[in-house]
Order: structure tokens, then C-alpha cells, then sequence
């Protein structure tokens, strides 16, 4: 070609993921012989439980599978979710209102596609998990962020949420147990929230992809389940990829009450012309995974939870860090401000999260994602779903790594 090819402008202001970026950066130093230790992926490093498998292995010899199935999954698969997100949310969710995507990430984009028109507003409490802006961009909307205080648990109010509205305010994302920080909601919180988003009429995406993992004195309160009002208006986003270490099988779903059954349709009619169904046996995979024996989900949440507490309690014995106490998911998010703006050994200045992570990966042999793509620069989260031998040298390396900088 003569000239440059020239790319959509819609991807202008559109930022790869930093938590695939750290990842992939960590897995290119390992695949070079480099010992690193990552934090950065959100996977459970457990692998996915036997039974599921099994599932899998025996569906292969069946005639059929591997066709093509409706675009919205099998039916005996969204039964399947609707009876287990009916029983989770205490709302009547029906099969037809179920629609099973190639991942959770995948539910989203046809939801933003589906609901937003140019200039629509989405309301996003920040620290936000990195792809909700950007979605909500592709889409056409705009991401309107709501900042929130560690001090108050990263947990953003009703007032915040009524001040942020204006006529073209759609919905809000609420992301409980929350990616990076691992906080939770309270129940008065969820009521608070759920009360303004009514009389606001706003739609409610619930991200719930981690509200199995939940720990200690934490509960999960769904918020369609404390008002039926509010129940009318939410969208569920869920999936199996962290609550039984599916990540790569790549089955998400969205669900509604009757009431949203046009955007369930939508988005089906969004999917029909982009993916189609999504990979037949990895439907089968999830039937067994929530129709099967549970109890690889508590091993997992245990492991999680002693990972959790050992992680935090290393991160708060290093000088100047600043470390929550996360109550679900699988990750910590600690304040580690007061290294930015130090020096190297060498002289070079970190002036900010990203610098200092990039060094931390190429110097410290450890690597955690920066806070600023979530929204939160100074912070930096780091994943605890990964071996406690790997826990202890990996903080232990960002410790020392951290003590060097003047």
C-alpha cells in the first residue's frame, strides 16, 4: 500500500487492558529464562475441577456435539443459570431471559452495544476493573467516573451517585466483590444504592463474577434482591471463570427479570452477528460445573481466603505501604504512594505507578499491575490467586525491591 492504512477513530481513546499488558509482560521475561513471579492475572491458578472435565471428555464421544447451537446456549445450560441466579438473587429469572456469551468480559460489550446510543452516560465508581470505561467508549456512551476513599472501603454512596446523574445518565456498573479491590458492600449500602437508582430510574449492571468469593464476616447482598423495584431494573453479569477456575473455557452469561427481556434480545441479535454460540463444549462444561458437586468451590474459597490474610499481613509489614483488608475476589490493592516520585539506586525517577511497576517487573523480578488503570494511580493490586510460596517471594521481593529507592 501507498499510504498508512487508516484505523477507526473509535479506537482513539481506546487503552489495551494493563492487566493482559503486565501479564503478557511477565510471561514473555519467564518464556526468556527471567524468574519472575506474577500478580498480575486474575485466574485461579487451582485447575479446573475434575468432574467438569469429565464432563467435557464425555460429551466428545456424543453425536452432535461440537455443532452449532441457538446463539444464546443450550437450553438445558441457561435452565440451568436461571435456576442457580433465581436462587442466588431471589428473583424469578426464566430461561429466555438468560443469554450465555463467550465470557463475562464478552456479556458486557453486548450490553453497553445494545443499551447505549452516542453521548449516554454510564456511571462508574472508580477504582473500576480497566475494561468498563473502554466498553462503554466502543459503545459510543460516555464513562462517568465516581471516585471513592480507601478510608470508606472504595465503596461509593447514593449522594455520589444522584449528584452524578444528569437526563442522559443510563445506568451504573457495580462491580461487588469488586476488581482490584477485593471490598464489598455492605447491606445498608446496597439498600442505599438500590433506593436512588429507582428514583433515579437507572439501570443497574450487576458485575458478580466474584460474589462466591467472599471471606470471613463478609456477605454478598444482591441488589436486586432488596427491592423488587430495583430487581426490575437489573441487569446480572456472572460467569464461571473464577468460582471454578474456568477462565480459558470462556463462558459468561447476562440474565433479567421479564421486564428487561428487549435487552436480553438485543444483545442476542448483537451476538448472532458477531460471535454466534458460544464454543458448544464449553457449555456442557458449565451444566456439570453448576449442576455438579460444589465442594471444589469451598477447597478453592479456603485456599483464597488463608492466601488473603498471609498476602495482607506481608504487604502491611513493608514501610510506607498502606493495605485494606479485602472481604472477596482475590486480590489486594495497597496504597504504595509514598515510593512514587523516589529514585532508583541509579538516580532514575519514578514519577508515577506505571514507572515504578515497570521497574518492580525489570529490577524487583515481581510483577503487580498499577493502580492507574483502575483508575486509582498510587495503588497497585496484586492477584492472591496463586501459591503461597509464590505469596511470600514475591512480596518479599517487592519488599526489598522497594527498600533500595531513595
Amino acid at each position: 500500500m501507498s499510504t498508512p492504512i487508516k484505523i477507526a477513530s473509535r479506537l482513539d481513546p481506546i487503552k489495551p487492558s494493563i492487566t493482559l499488558a503486565v501479564t503478557a509482560k511477565a510471561a514473555r521475561l519467564k518464556a526468556d529464562g527471567v524468574d519472575v513471579v506474577s500478580f498480575g492475572a486474575g485466574e485461579p491458578d487451582f485447575d479446573t475441577p475434575e468432574h467438569i472435565k469429565a464432563a467435557a471428555r464425555a460429551a466428545l464421544d456424543k453425536p452432535g456435539v461440537g455443532k452449532y447451537t441457538e446463539v444464546g446456549g443450550i437450553l438445558s445450560l441457561r435452565k440451568a443459570i436461571a435456576a442457580e441466579l433465581t436462587a442466588a438473587h431471589g428473583v424469578a429469572i426464566e430461561p429466555e431471559h438468560v443469554l450465555v456469551s463467550s465470557g463475562a468480559k464478552h456479556s458486557l460489550y453486548n450490553l453497553f452495544m445494545a443499551l447505549l446510543d452516542p453521548g449516554d452516560e454510564v456511571l462508574i465508581p472508580a477504582p473500576y476493573w480497566v475494561s468498563y470505561p473502554d466498553m462503554v467508549m466502543l459503545a459510543g456512551g460516555r464513562p462517568v467516573i465516581l471516585e471513592t476513599r480507601a478510608e470508606d472501603d472504595f465503596a461509593v454512596t447514593a449522594a455520589q451517585v444522584a449528584a452524578a446523574c444528569t437526563p442522559r445518565t443510563r445506568a451504573i456498573v457495580l462491580n461487588n466483590p469488586s476488581n482490584p479491590t477485593g471490598a464489598l458492600y455492605s447491606r445498608a449500602q446496597i439498600e442505599a444504592l438500590a433506593k436512588v437508582c429507582v428514583e433515579k430510574d437507572l439501570l443497574i449492571i450487576s458485575d458478580d463474577i466474584y460474589r462466591q468469593l467472599v471471606y470471613g464476616d463478609g456477605q454478598y447482598v444482591s441488589i436486586a434482591s432488596v427491592d423488587p423495584e430495583a430487581a426490575k431494573r437489573t441487569i446480572l453479569v456472572d460467569g464461571v471463570s473464577k468460582t471454578y477456575a474456568m477462565t480459558g473455557w470462556r463462558i459468561g452469561y447476562t440474565a433479567t427479570t421479564a421486564p428487561l427481556a428487549p435487552l436480553i434480545k438485543a444483545m442476542a441479535k448483537i451476538q448472532g452477528q458477531s460471535t454466534s454460540n458460544p464454543t458448544h463444549i464449553s457449555q456442557i462444561a458449565t451444566l456439570a460445573a453448576l449442576t455438579g458437586p460444589q465442594d471444589c468451590v469451598a477447597t478453592m474459597r479456603q485456599a483464597f481466603d488463608e492466601r488473603r490474610l498471609a498476602m495482607v499481613e506481608l504487604l502491611r509489614a513493608i514501610p510506607g505501604v498502606n493495605c485494606r483488608e479485602p472481604k472477596g475476589a482475590f486480590y489486594a490493592f495497597p496504597d504504595i504512594s509514598a515510593y512514587v516520585g523516589k529514585k532508583t539506586p541509579e538516580g532514575t525517577p519514578l514519577g508515577d505507578d506505571v514507572t515504578l511497576c515497570d521497574w518492580l517487573v525489570e529490577v524487583g523480578k515481581v510483577a503487580v499491575v498499577p493502580g492507574s488503570g483502575f483508575g486509582a494511580p498510587g495503588f497497585v493490586r496484586l492477584s492472591y490467586a496463586t501459591s503461597m510460596d509464590n505469596i511470600r517471594e514475591g512480596v518479599g521481593r517487592m519488599a526489598r525491591a522497594l527498600a533500595t529507592l531513595r
